[in-house]
Parts: structure tokens; sequence; C-alpha cells
């Protein structure tokens, strides 16, 4: 399978959608910061939990990403990414096509470290910015970028062919009608970190929990139900005590 792009008056580029070669092992790139991995796994424990995740789906952390231009192998690996629907469904991925794999990725998220990562990367011979190839070469509909020591999220829509930076709403948050959720920012601690953090809302505003978080809410109801309990408990007894100091039985009454 064989695209053919004419970006910017240039020579047009030959894009391939062809499986990696027989043994070949992709490169493990470092974690730049610790923080990153957690971020990441919190958005898809959520989605998780509220059950937004079906089989034919595919959402996967620092997982390279695979397109070949003009002849040479690009491989860029987000921080997060979320493809709508995959071919074959398999226990495990260490790489992904789009087209020969299933849908071009709907979503690709990068996190923002001090180490310079060419997150905002145009250029264009190889190898390509990340820029160049989410925008250019795998023309992905949305492309987010997070800062999270300062808690700064730009989201940028794909429009005629280009990146373009979308303001959030009145509550800083961006309305992905792709996953029906909000994307926005959120502050607190979760596994030792303390800071900024993605979280998903649903349309009715209401935060997507991670699993601590819904731990916590059932255990205040089961509290909140046993205190009904006992207070009905004791209601019950001071009208059995009245009914009695009265000279009254109160198995007589109905």
């Amino acid at each position: 399978m064989t695209t053919q792009l004419k970006i910017n008056r240039q020579q047009p580029v030959e894009i391939t959608w062809e499986p990696l070669p027989a043994g070949f092992r992709l490169e493990d790139e470092p974690v730049e910061n610790t923080g990153q991995p957690l971020i990441a796994a919190a958005l898809r424990e959520s989605l998780e939990i509220a059950q937004r995740i079906q089989p034919q789906m595919l959402i996967a952390t620092n997982f390279a990403l695979c397109a070949t231009v003009n002849g040479e192998l690009v491989i860029k690996a987000p921080d997060w990414l979320y493809v709508p629907s995959v071919r074959e469904q398999l226990a495990e991925r260490n790489s992904y096509t789009p087209n020969l794999d299933g849908d071009v990725p709907t979503i690709v998220m990068e996190f923002l470290s001090e180490t310079e990562g060419g997150e905002y990367s145009v250029k264009p011979t190889y190898p390509p910015g990340k820029w160049f190839f989410y925008e250019q070469i795998l023309q992905i509909p949305i492309y987010v970028i997070f800062e999270p020591k300062a808690g700064l999220l730009e989201l940028y829509r794909l429009h005629n062919g280009k990146y373009e930076l979308e303001q959030p709403d009145e509550n800083g948050r961006h309305w992905l009608p792709e996953i029906d959720l909000y994307l926005g920012t959120w502050t607190g601690t979760k596994t030792d970190r303390n800071g900024y953090w993605l979280r998903w809302w649903n349309q009715s505003s209401a935060i997507l929990p991670w699993a601590v978080e819904q731990i916590e809410a059932e255990r205040q109801r089961a509290e909140q139900e046993a205190q009904r309990a006992d207070r009905e408990r004791e209601e019950k007894e001071k009208l059995i005590a009245y009914l009695r100091a009265k000279g009254l039985d109160p198995n007589d009454i109905s």
C-alpha cells in the first residue's frame, strides 16, 4: 500500500505502509521523566474503569508508530496514542503501522520534559520531526502536547492539512467527540506523584475516576449507608421505648 503526498510544493513524498523486517528490534528509548509513564497509565486506567475501551481499540504508551517514507523506515514513539480500530487483536504488540495494521491513530500525545524531544519539529528531511510526522505523514487528527511541570495543555486539530491550536472551553477543557469525552488538566496526588495530570470528563462534566478514587467513593457510600442504618435503628429503639413507657406493646401496633 503506497501513498504519495506533495508537501509545501516540494517533491512528492512516497509513503508506504510496510511491516517491520523479520527480526527487527526496536531501540528502547530511555524514560526521561518518571512522571510521564504515570500520567499515561492514569489516562488509560480511568477509561478502563469507565468501560470505555473496546477490544478493537489500541491504546498504548511510548509505543512505536511506523511508516516508510521515501524508502526510509521512520519510527516515532508518542507518550500516549489512541487508535479506534485495529485489524487484528494481538495479546502483545511492539509496533503499529497505520493503514496496514488498522486505522490511523485519532489522538497522539507528547509530554514535554526538560530534554528537547522535537515535539514541535517540522523538519521534513530524514528523520522527520515529530510534528511533521504526525501532521504531514500520518495526518493524525488530534495532537496533544502537555507540559506536566506547569500544567500547560495544547491541543491541535488537523484542519486543511495543518495543525491549528484549539482554545479550551470555560472550564479549561477540550471536547473530543471522537471519544465522547472532555480532556483537561487536574492537580493532585496519585502514586506518590503530586502535580498536574491529564484527566477525562464525561458529557455531564463528571470526572472519570481512577481506581483509588472509585474505592474511596465506594468506602464513603458504604460508611454513609451504615450511618443511615444506625440512625434508623436508634430512632426505632427510641420509639419502642416511648411506647412501652406509655404502657403500649410495640408488637400490637402495625
